[in-house]
């Protein structure tokens, strides 16, 4: 059966099917990591409903935290619709990828014990500024992802757009310095505000998980067959 068609024979390349199998395992993981820090909290007899409400940070940051891993899974199909081959650099770029994800979280418990305690104490500071290290390191994981595919577009299918990877480039960037700036937002404002960031910034992944809009381009989209949608 021939393989993908590529853009050159330069690298040694794999087929994408085992990599794209092995990152939904993580993704698949990360989500059940996350969910496992729901828990019933624990309450005097007839104060459930309290106790429930008073365990608010952890539901948001559960819901900001899976968000950020939905579009990353989102990101990561549309990314792999338009790869036809992978060399071993871009194989290392996607497990920092799947690093990163699989250690978030992490921060979100600590962020939501934290703001359990004290909304604006010490102790939140340095969980939302943690929370902000390993978010922007998970956008600096997909720099490395797309920086790759810019250096080596041989490993591109032929008709993928492109402003893709430059598109790609630009939103990594664009996260990891907004995740820093919340970050020290804070720690010297109030980490309210950093909470805030984290839960918007996911819908800015998923509303340009397909590129960035452009002005007059024309959709070239593939799907795994080589068929635009």
């Amino acid at each position: 059966m021939p393989g993908p068609r590529i853009r050159g024979g330069k690298f040694s390349r794999s087929e994408t099917t085992r990599a794209e199998a092995f990152s939904d395992g993580v993704f698949a993981i990360a989500v059940t990591l996350l969910v496992l820090g729901l828990s019933s909290p624990p309450h005097k007899p007839g104060g459930l409903g309290r106790a429930l409400l008073e365990q608010w940070p952890a539901y948001l940051g559960y819901f900001a935290s899976f968000s950020y891993v939905a579009v990353i899974w989102l990101n990561h199909h549309q990314a792999f619709v338009r790869i036809a081959g992978m060399d071993r650099a871009l194989h290392a770029a996607n497990l920092f990828l799947l690093f990163t994800t699989g250690a978030l979280s992490f921060p979100t418990g600590v962020v939501a014990d934290a703001l359990r305690a004290d909304t604006a104490g010490a102790d939140a500071r340095v969980a939302v500024a943690l929370y902000a290290g390993v978010a922007a390191a998970m956008c600096l994981s997909w720099v490395a992802f797309y920086q790759r595919l810019a250096w080596c577009p041989e490993l591109l299918a032929q008709d993928v757009e492109p402003t893709y990877v430059r598109h790609g480039l630009l939103r990594s960037w664009a996260g990891a310095m907004a995740y820093a700036l919340a970050g020290v937002l804070g720690v010297l404002v109030t980490p309210l505000l950093a909470l805030a960031v984290f839960v918007v910034l996911p819908v800015f992944y998923f509303v340009t998980s397909e590129g960035l809009p452009t002005v007059g381009g024309g959709d070239r989209r593939r799907d795994h067959h080589g068929e635009r949608p």
